[in-house]
């Protein structure tokens, strides 16, 4: 059901230096990097523990630059999934589409104003 979870971080140094000595105890390592932010996952490539600064380039804070990830099962899951959100009180964050190749998603906030995103990563061919 879930992809990852990401965390919002004012120090990405900081987070990786603390993150890459914890989740070592899981069996977990730096998967992905770039400079807006970090992704680890476990030997199972399960989900993901992720860190981030907020997009919106605010301090992080509860909340904001976190967001919980969401698996679909096909690129029409995205759209139905994104769907039902705003038919049901969610607010659009980022409508149903290719974000970079291979990878489907779509992003909303519940009426509570918790980020989420839904993804379906194509498998290679």
């Amino acid at each position: 059901m879930l992809t990852n979870v990401i965390l919002g971080s004012n120090d990405l140094e900081r987070s990786a230096a603390f993150y890459d000595g914890l989740l070592a105890l899981l069996g977990a390592r730096q998967v992905m990097r770039n400079d807006r932010s970090i992704l680890w996952k476990g030997p199972d490539d399960g989900v993901g523990l992720a860190v981030c600064r907020p997009y919106d380039e605010q301090p992080a804070r509860h909340g904001n630059g976190s967001m919980v990830g969401l698996k679909a099962h096909s690129i029409d899951d995205v759209a139905r999934i994104h769907g039902t959100a705003l038919r049901l009180g969610g607010r659009c964050e980022g409508p149903p589409g290719e974000r970079r190749p291979g990878v489907h998603a779509a992003y909303f906030r519940d009426p509570d104003g918790n980020k989420f995103g839904v993804f379906h990563i194509v498998a290679a061919a």
